[in-house]
């Protein structure tokens, strides 16, 4: 391994996944540093034509498939099955989105995958899992916010069930078929078995639910809708100012109490009804007010330097745009401006995560669809004339 060199470099995954959980996943892998293939039909990922389309390229789709090489392929036909087992046979990973059992119907059951590469590890992202009642079931993000509980824990007891704007379900679960996918791959080189990794879109929201779930467990009763305000901690919220609202999350006694002295309030913690998080719980709607008449004799931009001074996390509610123009995302290099060819400059959201020797980076910009083609092929060991053959029998 040289410094430079990628923590996942020389590992090749087959990227089978459409939309939008399974091509997350497989662009961390990719920005991780692997080789990733796309497969795509000769119509391609829907989300290419999803979303802003500018200069011929959906800005929805680069996002999320930086990093990856597109081959296309047929396969309903058994040359494009061939050519899909060929290149299994080098690979590492092989990611996938489709319902449970579709795998099986194109003929790359467990044993034939097995038989084909035993040392493939095989991601399976999903719904809701494999097995149960509703292992069948088609699955989109809102419906895996709804029942995962998720939609009816959020928002308030006013508006109902909220979803979240963004498909929150997706990702995690993308998040977490990447993770379990590098797990399985330390586990297989430490000697262990090549194993199939499954992660579903409901359950990985479930396991996001964190107090929720486990208060549901201990007390056998639904969270309440509390918006804003925490479920479990007081003060906590949305608080206006002289010009705007502002987000302050005192999550320990003694950073309430770093708040409310610095709000002049400092005496109000010794107050009956007020002396315990659980009493301010019950007499939210009291301290909010005393907090809010505080807040409002100074603006926005002062309380949040003072707070934050103080030790209080404090901040204001930032549209998509002031963050993509926040100083600390600039200086997270957060957005990136990215070169595609062809397409002039594609901008999007950088790397979450840090290394310090080997920073993450766009080695390639998302592929136009079987722009690899021959490329893959080649590497594969096809020749030029099987390359025109494939391709004049509609298999590429």
């Amino acid at each position: 391994m040289t410094d430079d060199m990628l923590p996942l470099e020389g590992v090749r995954v087959i990227d089978l996944t459409r939309i939008l959980s399974g091509p997350f996943c497989s662009m961390i892998l990719g920005d991780l540093g692997a080789e990733v293939i796309k497969i795509e039909g000769r119509d391609g990922d829907a989300v290419r034509r999803q979303g802003d389309i500018v200069d011929g390229m959906s800005w929805y789709f680069a996002g999320f498939n930086r990093n990856k090489r597109s081959l296309t392929l047929d396969l309903r036909t058994e040359e494009g099955k061939a050519v899909l087992e060929r290149l299994l046979k080098d690979a590492d990973i092989l990611t996938e989105n489709f319902r449970p059992g579709v795998l099986d119907k194109m003929g790359l059951t467990a044993e034939r995958l097995a038989e084909i590469n035993p040392g493939l590890i095989v991601t399976s992202i999903n719904g809701y899992g494999s097995t149960g009642p509703y292992a069948d079931r088609p699955a989109f993000d809102f419906i895996a916010q709804a029942m995962s509980g998720f939609m009816s824990s959020n928002g308030t007891e006013e508006t109902g069930p909220l979803r979240a704007a963004n498909p929150i379900t997706d990702l995690i679960c993308g998040l977490y078929a990447a993770l379990g996918a590098v797990a399985a791959l330390r586990g297989r080189e430490a000697g262990g078995p090549a194993q199939k990794v499954e992660a579903s879109m409901m359950m990985s929201m479930l396991s996001m639910m964190a107090y929720l779930s486990a208060g549901a467990l201990a007390s056998g009763k639904d969270p309440a809708r509390t918006g804003n305000d925490h479920p479990i901690a007081s003060p906590y919220g949305l608080f206006h100012t002289a010009d705007g609202d502002i987000a302050v999350a005192p999550s320990t006694e003694a950073i309430c109490a770093k708040f409310m002295t610095e709000l002049d309030l400092g005496h109000v913690l010794s107050d009956p009804r007020f002396d315990t998080n659980g009493k301010r719980l019950e007499h939210r709607a009291e301290l909010n007010a005393m907090i809010n008449a505080a807040l409002s004799t100074d603006t926005q931009a002062n309380w949040i330097t003072r707070l934050n001074d103080a030790g209080v996390p404090c901040g204001r509610v930032q549209t998509m745009l002031d963050v993509l123009d926040d100083p600390q995302v600039a200086a997270q290099e957060m957005v990136l401006d990215v070169p595609h060819p062809g397409h002039g400059t594609v901008r999007m959201t950088g790397f979450p995560m840090k290394f310090s020797a080997t920073p993450l980076r766009v080695r390639h910009p998302a592929p136009d669809l079987g722009g690899d083609n021959d490329a893959v092929l080649r590497e594969a060991g096809y020749s030029d004339a099987d390359i025109t053959r494939l391709k004049a029998r509609n298999v590429i």
